[in-house]
């Protein structure tokens, strides 16, 4: 063979070689798509229902503390085989009820979504108003009461709940429940079917009002009247022996308020004999039983109104209120506290298997946090070495009427001073021929010198001024230009303005911001994270999870890393 055939030969095998290999790399890659593409994890339907949980009052350290007393069914479920978020926190000045359910809710801070506190000085009305007041609206399920007069439409944000609603053409179903009519109202938004909260003045029902509907449902009346409520007015004694609770205070103290007609705060308490002096059915309020009423009646509700059963996704918000009376009552570290969450954490877990018996497991996703935390008892603190004091609003009036008498001869330059905001009286000031301007400066400048006092703010400073960082950035958050005050008033960390014995909240310190998220169920990954997270940001992960519109000020942020 001479060299020019041995070439060409080569070349030709070579072609053939390279035509083999091509096919074969074809063949395999073709193979390994198709085997991949049957091997990819489905993803998984929209939940039939999300139940949105909110523990009021709820530190995020109480998941750790009480954590050996719970049992692996409620707290620790959600924990175990859902996605804890650990460093997760309120963005915003005031921590209050009110702003709490509608910022977890809408996705944003009260300088947007017009909640600035649960009571608060209308500036143009010259009047004390509250959140979920509407006196165009009557009661339902009680005659004639002012607590039935209630609505959203201080709420100046739509809610999750009412994206869902609004995407589904109105056939999804929305109901909010809570002991607290803010924690259900403010929860579940403008659009919901229902919203339902627990009058215990002399009957025990659970009432709502004409914004919603006209008469309660027979299944809601037949609950009212059934023993069921009058049932928790027994005795109140500690679920385990009390040598147990070691990871609270002891029972008998100088920090706890009791109830009237008995002498200490100490275990047990006889509802039943309490309840004609401490407000009939409102006991149950301060105590677990309060819990065990809301789970009670949000089981009767998945039952009654079918929810979870068809394609179009359900809202459930479920407020546990008696958390925030007990913690005001007796204080965070009191036996009393930890009781209520020992308890809390079975009814969790009764909860939880209804859900996947009813709606079952996959079916439903489902988030708990908390609308605040709350501070240890300053006094307490005091004792233990640690600052803390009290500081009440109507003293420091009265310095601040003194001083601007001095500075510009009129005592009524201030018209109202609630949630450590001042409200300026401009017409008395103009009559007087003063610049409101100087009034609310030399305010400032007086204010900050007040040994209690932490820091002051003008609304000039935060209406023009942008802070991202600490009490500043959160003061913001929370101030709204149109509803808020011209003055805004930081208080020293754990200082109250609050009576002597029993525990409070509403700063942005670590006690009153980071409370627990907790996602669990359809669509969540299971894990944890020490990333910050702030409560803006559950509304959008949710509306990401349901592939809906984000509430229409959402600020926050989708969590990626909570969902499949």
């Amino acid at each position: 063979m001479d060299s020019l055939f041995l070439r060409n030969l080569i070349l030709d095998m070579n072609k053939l070689f390279s035509i083999i290999s091509f096919v074969l790399i074809f063949v395999t890659s073709s193979y390994a798509f198709q085997y991949n593409k049957s091997q990819k994890p489905q993803i998984n339907n929209k939940p039939k229902l999300v139940v949105g949980i909110v523990v009021d009052q709820m530190r995020f350290d109480y998941l750790t503390r009480f954590n050996s007393k719970f049992g692996e069914g409620g707290f620790k479920r959600l924990q175990n085989e859902g996605f804890n978020c650990k460093n997760n926190h309120f963005n915003y000045i005031p921590t209050y009820t009110g702003p709490g359910h509608a910022s977890i809710y809408t996705g944003t801070t009260p300088n947007y979504h017009g909640i600035i506190a649960n009571n608060w000085f209308d500036k143009f009305n010259s009047k004390k108003v509250y959140c979920a007041s509407d006196n165009s609206v009557v009661s339902v399920g009680v005659e004639n009461v002012i607590d039935g007069k209630r609505s959203p439409h201080r709420l100046l944000s739509t809610t999750f709940a009412d994206e869902n609603k609004l995407f589904h053409q109105g056939r999804s179903k929305s109901i909010g429940i809570s002991i607290k009519d803010r924690g259900s109202i403010l929860s579940i938004g403008h659009t919901a079917d229902a919203a339902y909260w627990f009058f215990g003045k002399d009957e025990g029902k659970w009432i709502t009002s004409s914004y919603f509907m006209d008469k309660l449902p027979d299944w809601v009346s037949e609950f009212n009247n059934s023993n069921k409520i009058e049932s928790y007015l027994k005795e109140w004694d500690t679920f385990y022996p009390i040598e147990k609770y070691t990871e609270s205070g002891k029972d008998l103290n100088n920090y706890e308020n009791t109830f009237v007609s008995k002498q200490n705060a100490v275990f047990p308490y006889d509802l039943k004999k309490l309840a004609p002096l401490n407000g009939n059915f409102d006991i149950l309020k301060n105590t677990p039983y309060g819990n065990s009423i809301v789970a009670d009646f949000a089981i009767e509700t998945i039952k009654n109104e079918s929810l979870g059963e068809d394609e179009f996704t359900d809202v459930l918000t479920v407020s546990f209120s008696s958390t925030d009376y007990v913690g005001h009552k007796f204080g965070v570290n009191s036996k009393e506290i930890q009781d209520t969450y020992i308890r809390l954490d079975k009814e969790l877990e009764r909860f939880l298997n209804f859900l996947d018996r009813k709606v079952g497991i996959g079916n439903y996703t489902l988030f708990l946090t908390a609308d605040h935390g709350a501070v240890d008892v300053p006094q307490y603190l005091r004792d233990n070495k640690v600052p803390a004091g009290y500081s009440q609003a109507k003293d420091l009036k009265s310095k601040l009427d003194l001083f601007l008498l001095k500075t510009f001869g009129v005592s009524t330059l201030i018209k109202n001073m609630s949630n450590n905001q001042i409200f300026i009286n401009k017409s008395s000031a103009l009559k007087e021929g003063i610049d409101y301007r100087n009034v609310i400066q030399a305010i400032v400048d007086e204010l900050i010198n007040y040994p209690s006092v932490y820091r002051v703010f003008s609304s000039n400073q935060l209406n023009e001024a942008s802070y991202n960082f600490g009490v500043e950035a959160l003061v913001q958050n929370g101030y709204n230009q149109k509803f808020s005050g011209d003055v805004v008033y930081v208080l020293n960390p754990a200082t109250l303005s609050y009576g002597k014995k029993g525990s409070s909240h509403g700063s942005g310190f670590n006690y009153d911001t980071h409370v627990p998220l907790l996602f669990f169920g359809a669509g969540i990954k299971q894990g944890e994270t020490y990333e910050k997270t702030v409560i803006p940001d559950i509304a959008p992960t949710i509306s990401s999870l349901l592939g809906i519109s984000f509430p229409n000020m959402a600020t926050g942020r989708p969590l990626s890393e909570v969902l499949k």
